[in-house]
């Protein structure tokens, strides 16, 4: 595993790059076509058969993956489409790239997720999707979606980006809804070493047009059926992730130790909030392990002081955003526990390589903050 340097005793998250990847790497460049070899095809059999669905078919991001997605559904001018505030922008701006109105819900009160009774008010005859997110790797309530959804033959599109490998019932997210999404972007807790998303779906036409969405719109090589993109994930990308994915379950399994030994070291520290811990219903992967305080930012600087790299996802709930007042009217009080999560929420260090002894410094400096 490399050394990053980052000027943190502890850093936030560490990706793993190892040697069974660079030479995973090294054979597609040297054997494969650079662009959709058989690295990528391959990649795309095993993502849908770890998920648990027919068909993927891989992108150039996660953002792309969520655009395409909905229009390969045929999502765009006059559908509305409703999702969670508290997100990471792209979400929302997928809605707007294909074309579509993004509409918000407020999310729950004691987790993260974009909450069901709360959408069920926003859902109006334009309404054609319901994007719930899996946040920071924690499941979104899908029973609840799946059964309001059916009731109004709305589509769910699955945000799975942050959560590779979660389940739900027994079942990994990405097959639970119609159509799911996830990022391959650096930070997740899978990767292909640069950019890149994947989407999944049971639809076989939903794929085929992805597929051609993903392929500046290809019908064949030199006429299109559609208006598309050049948005296809490298070869030698897809060779590293396959590498990544046959140990992804294994990061999991050691993220959710981790998480285990901060809810021990973290139980009753005065005015900190822990995440949603596992259930018999949902098993999270903690792409994040996140914490709440309402002394957020004092908290994040004794860190910080101390060589504790933290982070807060996100600061800016996104109808809060400039281009979200400007173009929709949003304003301060819509949505009011996604604003009151964006001032509370800080991200703790976590990743496959964490070490006990990192779990209890950067423990005894948060318990540090909340008695000073």
């Amino acid at each position: 595993m490399p050394q990053i340097k980052h000027g943190f005793k502890i850093p936030l998250m560490r990706p793993v790059v190892d040697e069974e990847m660079l030479q995973a790497a090294l054979y597609s460049l040297q054997n494969e076509k650079l662009v959709m070899g058989e690295s990528v095809f391959k990649f795309e059999e095993e993502f849908a058969r770890y998920c648990g669905s027919r068909y993927a078919v891989s992108t150039g991001s996660g953002t792309a993956a969520l655009q395409i997605a909905l229009q390969s559904m045929q999502i765009g001018p006059n559908d509305e489409v409703v999702t969670t505030p508290f997100s990471f922008f792209a979400t929302s701006n997928a809605v707007i790239h294909a074309g579509a109105q993004p509409r918000f819900a407020d999310v729950e009160d004691n987790g993260f997720n974009l909450d069901p009774a709360k959408v069920e008010p926003r859902l109006t005859p334009k309404t054609r999707v319901i994007i719930p997110v899996h946040l920071y790797g924690q499941p979104a309530r899908m029973n609840e979606f799946r059964d309001l959804a059916e009731d109004k033959e709305i589509i769910i599109v699955e945000d799975a980006c942050q959560a590779h490998g979660a389940e739900y019932e027994g079942r990994r997210v990405g097959s639970l809804g119609h159509i799911a999404c996830f990022s391959f972007y650096t930070s997740k807790n899978m990767t292909v070493c640069g950019d890149g998303g994947m989407i999944v779906t049971n639809d076989e036409d939903v794929a085929d047009a992805a597929r051609s969405f993903r392929d500046c719109g290809r019908a064949s090589k030199y006429t299109m059926s559609r208006i598309g993109y050049t948005s296809r994930l490298n070869t030698v990308n897809a060779a590293i992730g396959r590498v990544q994915l046959r140990k992804l379950d294994t990061w999991n399994k050691t993220r959710r130790r981790v998480a285990d030994l901060y809810r021990k070291a973290l139980e009753g520290a005065p005015g900190i909030m822990l995440p949603p811990a596992e259930t018999p219903k949902e098993t999270p992967v903690y792409h994040l392990f996140v914490v709440r305080s309402t002394r957020r930012d004092q908290l994040a600087a004794h860190l910080e002081k101390n060589g504790v790299e933290a982070a807060i996802h996100y600061p800016v709930p996104i109808h809060l955003q400039t281009p979200y007042r400007e173009k929709y009217g949003y304003s301060e009080g819509l949505f009011p526990i996604a604003e009151r999560l964006a001032g509370q929420v800080l991200s703790l260090p976590i990743h496959p390589a964490s070490t006990e002894e990192e779990v209890h410094t950067v423990s005894r400096l948060v318990r540090e903050s909340t008695t000073e």
